[in-house]
């Protein structure tokens, strides 16, 4: 069930997370790892672990270039200083130039979740789309032609050259297409996006995707008040009711299933 928490103004364009809302970072690096493990006899390696000491190092990263400790580095670059440290403290050894930089680009070669793509393609059909997504622009053009991703535009924080939650790139959708930011939603699955999201004035949308982390991670339900809240991208489509105008007054309230359970949708 999707969980309508205040009447939405009329929205224009959706802005999305894009690592853990609409595609599944965690198996793509898995998926690589193993795959780069099984050419070059690397059997030790315990490559879920491996995925997530590196997603443990995006916020870091992108930290020190906010911070002013780096000067502008896009994410590309910043995968690749955190993979360096990886695979010394994996003890990997080994691996040619172009076997590091073939697992760095596990990035442009992630899987969208299943709901995701024909998700899309409903909501575009009333609403420009478009990542907001740390990723740079490379990335999210191979990452986008790869899995079908349905978007309008490509917006990157690499645009405005700051990394989420800076208000900079939260601005990038009502700046370029003049639209006011209350006629944008963000939607994610990480509620800090969403609260600085808000920050700057765009709706929001919460979406469960409870095995970003694995199929072991509890993820909470947040308790934060957003616009919407719903278990998978399908459940965003029917809760916007993809060909009606947003804020009518038959829209579909919810209840929201108990903290840490998927809706029934999204098991």
């Amino acid at each position: 069930m999707a969980e309508v928490s205040r009447s939405v103004p009329e929205v224009k364009g959706l802005v999305f997370d894009v690592f853990g809302t609409v595609v599944d970072w965690r198996g793509g690096v898995i998926r690589a790892g193993e795959e780069l493990g099984a050419r070059r006899g690397l059997r030790d390696v315990d490559w879920a672990a491996f995925a997530d000491a590196w997603r443990g190092r995006y916020a870091p990263s992108m930290e020190r270039v906010r911070s002013g400790e780096l000067p502008w580095t896009n994410l590309d670059a910043l995968h690749r200083m955190s993979l360096e440290e990886l695979l010394r403290e994996f003890g990997i050894e080994g691996l040619s130039e172009g076997d590091r930089d073939w697992l760095n680009r596990a990035w442009h070669r992630l899987d969208p979740w299943p709901d995701s793509v024909d998700a899309l393609r409903l909501l575009r059909r009333d609403y420009i789309l478009a990542p907001l997504s740390n990723g740079n622009v490379a990335l999210l053009t191979n990452l986008t032609k790869r899995a079908g991703l349905p978007w309008d535009v490509i917006l990157s924080a690499e645009l405005v050259r700051r990394y989420k939650p800076d208000p900079e790139t939260y601005r990038l959708m009502p700046e370029l297409f003049g639209f006011s930011p209350s006629e944008v939603m963000m939607v994610a699955a990480h509620p800090g996006d969403l609260v600085a999201a808000a920050g700057v004035g765009l709706r929001t949308a919460y979406v469960h995707r409870p095995r970003e982390f694995g199929p072991d991670a509890e993820v909470e339900w947040p308790e934060d008040d957003f616009d919407l809240k719903v278990g998978n991208l399908l459940q965003l489509a029917d809760a916007l009711r993809v060909g009606t105008p947003l804020g009518s007054e038959d829209q579909i309230p919810g209840e929201r299933p108990a903290a840490g359970t998927p809706p029934e949708a999204d098991r």
